[in-house]
């Protein structure tokens, strides 16, 4: 009986699933977006969320744990350094899956994008970027009188 036994086995064995993940975690820390089956996807979702949830507590414990399942040094810096600061303000979520409209051509497996979700704060940022142009163009103008 599976009672309380949670995820998608895969037809894999469990150092063949931990493995798999571990990768499939690099390479969206690496890549900020990966390409993968609709059900991969979402058990990796639980895998980078609590990878992202360690970034943010940000001590050595925290790093440690994140060496454990990355087992690189430079991926762990990059985590604690540029990913984790990018989801300060959030309480969760931080992955985002966007489903793709055509199977996989072999065996017709549904795919789907997973993606690092951007932080809230980039959309406040986004009209100060337009200003920019703005001032540029009023500049223009006074050049031109």
């Amino acid at each position: 009986m599976r009672h309380n036994v949670s995820g998608k086995k895969f037809g894999k064995s469990s150092s063949h699933r931990k493995a798999m993940f571990r990768n499939m975690a690099k390479s969206l820390l690496t890549h900020d977006r990966i390409t993968t089956t609709e059900v991969k996807a979402k058990e990796l979702r639980k895998f980078a969320d609590r990878l992202i949830t360690l970034a943010l507590q940000n001590d050595l414990h925290s790093r440690r744990l994140a060496y454990r399942v990355l087992e690189s040094h430079t991926l762990v810096q990059k985590l604690f350094d540029e990913i984790g600061p990018r989801f300060s303000g959030m309480g969760g979520g931080y992955t985002r899956i966007v489903k793709l409209a055509l199977p996989r051509r072999g065996d017709c497996a549904s795919m789907a994008v997973i993606e690092l979700a951007t932080d809230r704060g980039t959309k406040a940022a986004k009209p100060a970027q337009s200003a920019e142009p703005t001032q540029a163009a009023s500049s223009e103008a006074s050049k031109a009188e």
